[in-house]
């Protein structure tokens, strides 16, 4: 064969090829489809109405977006999701056609319930500080990448999608209120900074991947965990509830995600209207019963308060109250360990 002839066949195979590419249908933006992936905080838990396994609440903020715009979610998050479970089980819906789509995620990838749960624990049980130095250490060295591969995937699955990116709010206004938990000053603002930091990694990842990222905490400040109008929770039975965003939280997260999905937020003073929060504070023989399963008194956690410097007699009596009959006495045991926890906390 020539080459002229396979010149020309060239040419005639790409000609055909270009009518053929030009021939092919787009699939065309569906302006209503909107796709809720994330964890916990996408899956509306905090607002007591779990309706699967995934929690997916009718006051999560994305079912709030979704009824105040008019758009036909697919509610895809999951509690306890971390950036493996989206990529292997929320992306499946996402199309060219779809037009909208937000998520929160990251939490759980640095241990968002573990470094929590230690943190809650009397200082003479608790490795509050190696779990929030883990918990970083993931953060900065396996995270980023981890976020990347998910914003790649979103993008190439939907990439005529509006994508709007939530970070997390602050937890803590720097009190603790409750009787079944003993975070110090010190581990509220650690857990604060802790959280400041994803949120300035998830801004910069989701920014270069060419999507808008919504910072949340400004929106709660003054409405932490123990703030007289608090939007999320503090410790609450069930505990899987317990440091997420209470109903009013959730139109928080709506009123700021919305302009970020493209779309026109005419109706969005309506997600300020008040809804009445389900009560979430434990009672006092809950929160006891919740100290007294600790096992304070137990010979490993007592040598280890005497290791510390507590007086493991002191803390023995103190749980001995719990065990009473009289809410008088059970108030004053908890407050002695308040205490014990405190005067630990201030020597170190």
């Amino acid at each position: 064969m020539s080459t002229t002839t396979r010149t020309s066949l060239a040419a005639l195979c790409a000609t055909a090829l270009a009518g053929t590419l030009a021939a092919a249908p787009t699939q065309a933006v569906d302006s209503t489809d909107y796709v809720a992936l994330g964890d916990s905080f996408s899956a509306g838990t905090g607002t007591f109405a779990r309706t699967d396994s995934c929690y997916r609440s009718p006051y999560g903020y994305p079912v709030l977006v979704a009824g105040q715009q008019g758009l036909a979610l697919d509610y895809q998050a999951c509690s306890g999701a971390d950036t493996s479970d989206v990529l292997a089980d929320q992306l499946g819906t996402l199309s060219p056609g779809t037009a909208h789509v937000s998520m929160t995620i990251g939490g759980n990838d640095v241990g968002f319930a573990d470094v929590l749960t230690e943190c809650a624990l009397p200082g003479w049980v608790s490795d509050c500080d190696g779990e929030i130095d883990d918990s970083l250490v993931t953060l900065r060295t396996q995270l980023p990448g981890r976020l990347d591969q998910v914003y790649g995937e979103i993008a190439d699955r939907a990439p005529n999608a509006q994508v709007a990116i939530a970070g997390y709010p602050y937890l803590f206004n720097g009190q603790d209120c409750s009787f079944a938990t003993f975070f110090s000053g010190r581990e509220m603002s650690r857990l604060n900074a802790g959280t400041a930091e994803l949120d300035r990694l998830i801004d910069a990842r989701s920014g270069a991947a060419g999507f808008t990222y919504v910072e949340v905490r400004d929106d709660f400040a003054g409405h932490a965990v123990c703030d007289s109008q608090a939007w999320i929770n503090n410790l609450t039975f069930p505990v899987d509830e317990s440091f997420h965003p209470n109903r009013a939280g959730n139109r928080a997260y709506a009123a700021a995600i919305t302009p970020a999905l493209g779309v026109t937020s005419s109706t969005a003073s309506r997600m300020a209207t008040p809804q009445a929060e389900p009560a979430s504070t434990p009672s006092l023989r809950a929160q006891a019963d919740a100290v007294l399963d600790l096992q304070l008194t137990s010979d490993r956690n007592l040598r280890r308060a005497a290791t510390a410097g507590v007086n493991p007699g002191e803390v023995t009596r103190a749980v001995a109250k719990l065990r009473s009959g009289n809410e008088r006495v059970v108030r004053t045991g908890l407050a002695d360990l308040q205490a014990l926890d405190a005067e630990l906390a201030a020597r170190d």
